[in-house]
């Protein structure tokens, strides 16, 4: 098969960390990581470049976003139990009311 009929190949983002890591941590030379992956350096600086430019979002907290969807979803919740419980307590205490009316009308202390 020749050069020009060769599909490109596509890594993973997990790939990409794990070779990026061997050239970081491990201090693998670029050129041995080039040769076993058949990358051409250009295309590992491309990703080191990438990583590094966001490398601030690894240690950003997700309190930095705004609040979650899951956070949002408990907000929500929490403001419907709340209509909910106000909705019973107005129940109850006209239901009081009516109690304690009958019981009057009917001479009981």
């Amino acid at each position: 098969m020749s050069d020009s009929k060769r599909s490109r190949r596509h890594f993973t983002t997990e790939q990409k960390v794990a070779i990026l890591k061997r050239h970081m941590v491990d201090k693998v030379p670029v050129s041995d990581l080039c040769n076993e992956f058949g990358l051409q350096p250009s295309v590992f600086y491309q990703w080191q470049r990438q990583a590094l430019e966001n490398l601030a979002g690894a240690f950003s907290t997700p309190a930095d976003d705004g609040p979650s969807k899951r956070e949002k979803a408990l907000v929500a919740k929490t403001k419907e139990l709340e209509a909910k419980l106000a909705k019973k307590d107005h129940v109850i205490a006209e239901v009081t009311a009516e109690f304690v009316a009958a019981k009057k009308a009917h001479g009981e202390p």
